[in-house]
Parts: structure tokens; C-alpha cells; sequence
């Protein structure tokens, strides 16, 4: 059998001709942007409510070291560390093309924090999910990773996390998840199947990011905020507070204190 046209013609240790420092050299050279750095540590925020809550509290301000064309990052302060967040980085393709760009700005780790479907409710243990494992049902990590090679949180940082959290109680426990690109083909059969492998949950960034992250030796924590069961009933997607805001503020807080960063 053939194998499909996504896995044709990848060469894993060959690098792209098309580079992200090229073109935010264009970027700033077309916009004006000076060349300086962004944050050490930045946050990806898929749905845009820390975003939105951090504006509102005018605790936000636009960065104006960041060159991307396609999105803006914010900085806060947090407990004296400053952070930048992007909002909306919805999807597999759009969460790499900012991370790329982001890690050659001046970021050394990144934290996405999407929400995500509940596929086996009986494996939830608390609102947020640390990802350690996405199956890939996208396509992005296939430009990064071989097909046979897992998508994996990166096993120093998940080392990191463990020993602080042994002696402390955390908001997140640690999960499987399942990334896709196509969020309104969730069937039924592809839900049973995910859940006879203990998939938590269903969001559509992790397995791209890791996969990102392994080849390119970055750091890159994925979490999960278990907020929804597909809208199976009215009332599902409620994150909280504030659009669960306030508790992914303390979750951000955690990770920064469990790293000693």
C-alpha cells in the first residue's frame, strides 16, 4: 500500500530552505520593528480569554519587539517574571509557525494552555491537564517527526515537573491526549477508539508543538484545560472565572515555581 502524499519527501535532518529568521528580518525591516528580544518565557493562548482578562485589567501591553506577521504578543508581570502571551493561536500549523518565530526571538520556553474536550471522563482527575503524550491526527508533526516516533512532552522538562510536584499538590495531572486538525470530524467510532487508549482528552496543538520541540531540541510544555464535552449538553464550554482566566494565571505561576525559574 502507498503510503499517503503527506508522508512523501520528508527529510528530517535536512535543513529548510525558508527559515522563521528571515522572515521577521523582513518583517521588521518592512514595519519598523527594532530587533530586540521577546520574553524568556511566553504562554500560548489559544482561545484569547487571558488575553482579553489581562487587557481588561490593563496588567497587558503589546510587545514591540515581536516581528510576526500574522499575530501580536502581550507582556505581563507575573510574581516579578516577565511573560509574553499570543492569543487565538488556534490549530497545529499556526501554534509551529509562532513557536518557530517565538524561539528565535528571545523565548527559551514555552507554555500552551488550549482547552479541551473530555473524551474518557472517568480518567479526569482535576480541571488541567499536563500533556505528555498527543496522538497525531495532524499533519504538522509529519513535517518534524517521523510517523513512527511518539509526540512527547520533552522528557527533562517532565522530569523537572515530577520532582517538584511529588512533594506539592498541583492543579494539573499528567495525560494523554488526542490532537487534530479537524475538530468537527470527531466521530463517534474515532472517540471509542481514542478512548481503549486512555486518551484523556482532545485539543488540536500538542502533538505538533512536542513533535516541534524533540526535533528541534526546545522546550515546550503543553497543558489542557478540561472544559467541555463537545457541547454535548447546554452549558458545556464554562472555563470559570473570568473565562477560567484566574486559574490559568495560577497554573502559569505554578509551572514558574516548580522550575525554579
Amino acid at each position: 500500500m502507498k503510503n499517503p502524499s503527506i508522508l512523501s519527501n520528508k527529510y528530517y535532518s535536512e535543513v529548510s530552505v525558508f527559515n522563521p529568521e528571515n522572515l521577521l528580518r523582513e518583517s521588521r525591516r518592512q514595519n519598523n520593528i527594532p530587533k530586540c528580544e521577546v520574553p524568556e518565557i511566553c504562554v500560548l493562548d489559544p482561545d484569547g480569554d487571558l488575553v482579553d482578562w489581562l487587557k481588561k485589567e490593563e496588567r497587558a501591553s503589546r510587545d514591540r519587539c515581536w516581528a510576526c506577521y500574522h499575530s501580536e504578543l502581550y507582556t505581563f508581570e507575573l510574581s516579578g517574571t516577565k511573560i509574553g502571551v499570543i492569543p487565538c493561536a488556534v490549530g497545529a500549523s499556526y501554534a509551529v509557525l509562532v513557536a518557530e518565530q517565538l524561539f528565535v526571538s528571545g523565548c527559551e520556553l514555552l507554555i500552551s494552555i488550549t482547552s479541551a474536550g473530555v473524551i474518557s471522563e472517568k480518567l479526569v482527575e482535576k480541571k488541567f491537564a499536563l500533556i505528555t503524550e498527543a496522538l497525531r491526527d495532524e499533519g504538522t508533526s509529519y513535517h518534524y517527526l517521523p510517523p513512527e516516533e511518539p509526540s512527547i512532552i520533552p522528557e527533562n522538562l517532565l522530569k523537572q515537573l515530577r520532582v517538584k510536584a511529588e512533594n506539592s499538590e498541583t492543579s494539573f495531572f499528567e495525560a494523554k491526549s488526542w490532537t487534530t486538525d479537524a475538530p468537527y470530524r470527531e466521530t463517534q467510532s474515532a472517540i471509542d477508539s481514542m478512548q481503549s487508549e486512555d486518551v484523556v482528552c482532545v485539543e488540536m496543538e500538542a502533538s505538533a508543538l512536542y513533535a516541534f520541540a524533540r526535533a528541534l531540541e526546545k522546550k515546550v510544555i503543553c497543558f489542557a484545560h478540561l472544559t467541555n464535552t463537545m457541547a454535548q449538553n447546554e452549558g458545556d464550554f464554562e472555563k470559570g472565572e473570568e473565562f477560567g482566566s484566574l486559574d490559568t494565571i495560577d497554573l502559569i505561576s505554578e509551572v514558574i515555581q516548580l522550575m525554579d525559574l
